[in-house]
């Protein structure tokens, strides 16, 4: 499958200023697993994975990766960068994890071949989310000039 549509925007203010943080619905969980037969239906229902040394990691819909009885750590909502960054593109993910660092709101990027992806403990969803309205508004500022 070839994704159509606009280029992908490489400008670290420009992907700053576009970036459109959306809170996905949903609850999320990170889980390993060892990569065999068994992990076949979890990557099925995964929003990611990632195949590592020491096994499988998955991220999983919380009610999932307790139907499959895999243990994790914190409850985490997931809010997508709706801009279409480039791979090549520098300082987004640099600028989010500054942002959210200095609230001190833990985040997890992840970047996919559209968008990227933080995924934020639950409970602090909301200040990451309006942490980054206010990123993509200060870079929105500056374009303005």
């Amino acid at each position: 499958m070839t994704f159509t549509g606009t280029r992908p925007v490489k400008g670290t203010q420009k992907m700053i200023a576009n970036m459109t943080p959306v809170l996905q619905p949903g609850t999320f969980v990170f889980c390993a697993m060892i990569h065999n037969k068994d992990a076949t239906a979890a990557m099925t229902l995964a929003r990611g994975t990632f195949v590592e040394d020491e096994g499988l990691s998955l991220i999983l819909p919380r009610g999932d990766a307790d139907r499959l009885g895999l243990s994790y750590e914190t409850p985490m909502k997931q809010i997508s960068l709706m801009v279409y960054s480039s791979v090549q593109g520098v300082g987004l993910t640099a600028a989010v994890a500054k942002a959210l660092t200095k609230k001190k709101i833990p985040a997890n990027v992840v970047s996919a071949t559209q968008h990227d992806h933080v995924f934020v403990p639950a409970e602090l969803a909301n200040d990451a989310l309006e942490t980054l309205r206010d990123l993509q508004s200060a870079a929105q500022d500056k374009l303005s000039r």
